[in-house]
């Protein structure tokens, strides 16, 4: 019996930038313990999925990716066929808008919105639960994608708390052209005495945030700014633009300043722009309409 014809789907994958980041310690299988404020945001991938007669054919359009097996868009197609018994007849086509290696999580939110519009086209064979083990075995970021809304992220990052609140903030993204090894960067993070999560880091991120820059704080900043001085000389400018705070997303390069309206992120935009090295990208929080857990 062949396989199923799927209809035609387009989707958006959204960036995400992390509002706050703190390394908790070293854990015995080699990854870090993390608590994280992160937020999905309107810099987006597209991805077109259309059925062939076998197989899976990746193609990529935008900026340059492997369209090869080593992208984890072909992996999570490939991971999801897998656990469910299925012979894959799969075309993707991908169109690369987020900066790659740059702290925006991009790959991680391709993987996801592959695993979750490959599950609805066919019929929800997995679960939540086996959805999110499918999404963790690809990257610690991947979980967070399948639900695309602010959370609190703990563990690897896997474990979420989902934060139905987050005001309506504006962001200006700047990332210089760097490509940054998110191994190097944990690799070269030396950890203070390690603390365990309490409510002195969560709390604040669960409901106070009336002065954004309070939580704006990201451990792994000290590392690649001290190696690539553009970090800390990009922050300056947004904070003299008018951003209520500026942070490094992830392990970097790029970086955001906060705005409460359109109209300052705009012009901020525009005065960015002509000081800035590398892209510019105005952006608002990304508004998820299916969201389900």
């Amino acid at each position: 019996m062949g396989e199923r014809t799927i209809p035609v789907t387009t989707v958006e994958a959204p960036a995400k930038l992390n509002m706050s980041l703190k390394i908790l310690g070293r854990r015995a299988d080699g990854y870090h313990e993390l608590v994280s404020l992160m937020v999905p945001v309107n810099i987006q991938d597209r991805l077109i999925f259309s059925s062939v007669s076998r197989g899976i054919h990746l193609s990529c359009q935008g900026i340059p990716v492997p369209a090869t097996e080593k992208n984890l868009v072909f992996r999570a197609a490939s991971a999801f066929f897998s656990r469910v018994g299925r012979n894959p007849s799969l075309s993707i086509s991908l169109t690369k808008n987020i900066p790659v290696a740059a702290g925006l999580g991009g790959g991680s939110s391709d993987a996801a919105a592959t695993l979750k519009t490959l599950n609805t086209m066919y019929h929800h064979p997995l679960g939540a639960g086996e959805l999110a083990e499918t999404a963790l075995g690809l990257g610690a970021d991947v979980p967070f994608f399948l639900y695309n809304i602010p959370s609190i992220a703990r563990g690897v990052g896997e474990r979420l708390e989902p934060l139905t609140n987050w005001p309506e903030f504006w962001y200006v993204v700047v990332t210089p052209p760097l490509s940054i090894s998110t191994a190097w960067v944990y690799g070269n993070l030396k950890l203070e005495l390690t603390v365990s999560e309490n409510d002195y880091i969560v709390n604040p991120l669960r409901k106070d945030w009336a002065d954004i820059g309070d939580i704006l704080q990201n451990d792994l900043e000290t590392v690649t700014a001290a190696r690539y001085p553009v970090i800390a000389s990009m922050k300056r400018i947004l904070m003299d633009t008018g951003a209520e705070g500026a942070l490094m997303s992830g392990s970097g390069p790029s970086v955001f300043g906060v705005f409460r309206s359109e109209e300052a992120a705009r012009k901020a935009k525009d005065a960015v722009s002509s000081r800035a090295e590398g892209k510019v990208f105005l952006a608002r929080n990304f508004r998820n309409v299916s969201f389900e857990r």
